[in-house]
């Protein structure tokens, strides 16, 4: 490992932070550099310190300790990530014997110089009873593969010699803050401090020397395990050897639904049964296909996680999974719950008598034999934080494998942890969305009404694939409905059956699988039946019908993969219940879709999917995402009536009932409505067009 400091970047934050004080930009600079390896730190993991002085109200200069927040991440912290307490009333605290957790936060956030604050770090203590100006501690995976065996403190001495001082595995909070004090004043010259099965402490009078000492220390660590082990891991090089690369992308689309489906829990709610579902981040790096098809690895993924810091994202132990069970729902389902019973006696035998409920007892990795890992969260951003913990811990364990015997926390410290109401505070609260965790699948979504509905289902909180032909208006959609990693695009010909068949694994590859399908694309062509075109006929019939069967074939095959059930919302047209003159192969190429939904909802409610349909008129859309059908047949619509742009809308808007005006977004809700599930409809058709009496579903 090299230090990645750099004078002239440290001088641009000096630039930036002016306002902040020297020693705190230096602070943010070394956060960043920390924060920014993930051999080093993961997702809010690890927590650095400055002491630096302030001004309180009475003008009167005071010591500050700029600690990390709880929560925050080293990688993107600002001052307001580092939030300043008083010291001295901290140092006086050293005094005790000890300080219950209540007490402990009390007294840290009493000391706040701001108390709008956000909480300062778990560890603010063991900040404050160091001398030294910074303070770094991180989880850096040498240390854990050195630390997480049998003999960690042997050989952690025998790669450190008396740099170090070396401490026993001891619960975050007052008595790690005092067993480290107690430790560096007992070896004054240490240059760091190793807490087994936990990680490094390093500080310095300087941000540099603190940081450049945790570089120095960890890459004494990395070497040693390199010469031990000769190299990198047998596991890790593909002995034996795992799946190609191309067989591992084929078995992950049959078993991430699978997977998905057996994870997802149902729930008896006021409206009947729910399903909490959640989405997947797959690796299939070739390391990580290599440890999944090792001998070694169901073992190791039984064992606890390489710091305890880990086990609130990814729980202790991680599924595995034979490869010839990996596509197959009822043995994923027998699978999973075995899991489920393990963990429960794990909460008996070690976590009840925390006196909290049980987590949930499903996992949240699982090992695909051969093919590498998922992780599964309620958001991609869960999902992706637990993969990328898990891809780290593989690899350390792996590390600690070939140095030896791995050896983590026993179960009765890792449930104290697991269960430690201020270690459970780091993931905060986040509001329920009705459609969490659904992933949508929506055709022709660059147009007016794709765009109005992958807009409402992104803000009920679903993740969308959204797919077009035109791949420059899709960029432009997807730019204006947001979504962030909720949101992924892929262009494609829907009336290409195997494009069709590849659009769904891409969707699942991206998500883990699919709830809800919108088969949205449509295009039109006027003209009269006497002049009718065959070909254009027949193009409008393949577009709008074929594909559109194409679409239920390949949803078909997912969702009853799955085994939660479901939704297909088609987009039907006004013109299904009141066709209009020169519209015939819109007309009918739409009912015939509308007759293909009818059907699926006849052959889809085997395996609990819902299928309706949302019947709109009049969407104009607007300048940044028009409507495709009304470019193409609104200049001939406004000719035959004498009307410029503004007064065709107008038009149209006024001879509804409601004499209201038809929007994406209204469509878009009429789809999240019926992806939420919250009615048991199925074989409908929801009118979006502010009232037409000729076009009353009937």
């Amino acid at each position: 490992m090299q230090s990645r400091w750099n004078d002239a970047e440290a001088d641009r934050y000096r630039e930036q932070f002016r306002a902040a004080g020297e020693r705190l930009a230096l602070r943010i600079y070394t956060s960043h550099l920390i924060g920014g390896d993930p051999d080093l730190v993961l997702h809010g993991g690890g927590n650095t310190s400055v002491k630096a002085t302030a001004r309180d109200l009475l003008g009167r200069e005071i010591e500050v300790l700029h600690v990390k927040g709880s929560g925050a991440d080293l990688g993107d912290l600002g001052p307001d990530g580092l939030p300043a307490v008083r010291l001295e009333p901290l140092r006086e605290l050293r005094a005790l014997t000890a300080l219950t957790d209540e007490a402990m936060v009390s007294a840290v956030r009493a000391a706040l110089l701001d108390s709008s604050a956000r909480n300062p770090s778990v560890e603010t203590l063991l900040h404050a009873f160091l001398p030294h100006v910074f303070v770094d501690h991180t989880h850096a995976d040498a240390i854990l593969a050195l630390t997480d065996q049998p003999d960690g403190e042997a050989l952690a001495r025998e790669v450190f010699g008396e740099q170090v001082a070396i401490l026993p595995w001891i619960m975050p909070g007052f008595p790690l803050a005092q067993a480290v004090a107690a430790a560096f004043e007992a070896a004054p010259d240490c240059r760091g401090i190793v807490l087994q099965k936990h990680g490094l402490f390093t500080f310095g009078d300087d941000a540099r020397t603190s940081y450049e000492r945790t570089i120095e220390l960890v890459d004494l660590a990395e070497r040693f395990c390199a010469r031990r082990i000769g190299g990198r891991p047998a596991m890790l090089v593909g002995e034996p050897a795992p799946l190609p690369s191309a067989e591992r992308r084929a078995l992950l689309t049959r078993a991430l639904p699978a997977l998905r489906g057996a994870v997802a829990v149902a729930a008896e709610t006021a409206l009947g049964q729910r399903w909490r579902r959640v989405v997947c981040d797959a690796r299939s790096t070739d390391d990580l296909a290599a440890f999944s098809a090792h001998g070694a690895a169901p073992a190791l993924c039984a064992k606890g996680p390489i710091t305890p810091d880990h086990v609130i994202r990814t729980k202790g132990s991680y599924l595995f999974v034979p490869r010839a069970e990996a596509a197959r729902l009822d043995l994923c389902q027998r699978a999973v719950a075995g899991f489920a019973a393990g963990y429960e006696r794990y909460y008996e035998r070690a976590a009840r008598r925390t006196g909290l409920p049980m987590i949930a007892p499903q996992p949240v990795v699982a090992v695909v034999e051969g093919a590498g890992l998922v992780a599964f969260g309620s958001t991609p951003k869960a999902a992706r934080i637990a993969a990328d913990i898990a891809e780290h811990t593989l690899r350390v364990k792996a590390a600690a494998h070939a140095l030896g015997d791995y050896q983590p926390l026993d179960e009765l410290e890792l449930a104290e942890m697991e269960y430690w109401p201020l270690e459970r505070r780091k993931l905060g609260t986040a509001a329920t969305p009705p459609l969490l965790g659904q992933v949508a699948f929506v055709t022709g979504a660059a147009g007016a009404i794709g765009c109005g509905i992958v807009e409402a289902l992104l803000a009920h909180g679903a993740c969308v694939f959204a797919t077009d032909l035109d791949g420059e208006r899709l960029a432009v959609a997807a730019e204006r409905a947001g979504g962030g990693d909720r949101l992924v695009t892929a262009t494609g010909d829907l009336t290409d059956p195997a494009r069709v068949a590849g659009l769904f694994d891409e969707c699942t590859l991206a998500f883990g699988g699919v709830d809800c399908v919108v088969p949205n694309a449509g295009i039109a062509h006027v003209q009269q039946l006497a002049e009718m075109d065959p070909e254009r006929f027949r193009a409008v019939l393949e577009v709008n019908t074929t594909a559109t069967m194409l679409v239920l074939r390949e949803a078909a095959r997912v969702l009853r993969a799955q085994g939660t059930g479901g939704s297909v919302v088609l987009q039907a047209s006004k013109n299904v219940f009141a066709p209009g003159a020169a519209f015939g192969a819109y007309s009918a190429s739409k009912a015939a879709a509308l007759q293909l939904a009818r059907v699926a909802a006849l052959e889809f409610a085997e395996f609990g999917v819902r299928v309706n349909a949302v019947n709109a008129d009049a969407v104009f859309g607007d300048e940044q995402v028009p409507s495709q059908l009304w470019q193409e047949v609104g200049p001939g619509r406004m000719q035959a009536r004498g009307l410029d742009a503004a007064g065709l809308q107008r038009f149209y808007r006024e001879r509804s009932l409601l004499g209201v005006r038809v929007l994406p977004r209204h469509v878009g809700e009429a789809v999240a409505f019926f992806a939420a599930g919250l009615t048991p409809t199925t074989g409908a058709v929801l009118p979006v067009d502010g009232g037409l009496p000729e076009a009353f579903p009937r």
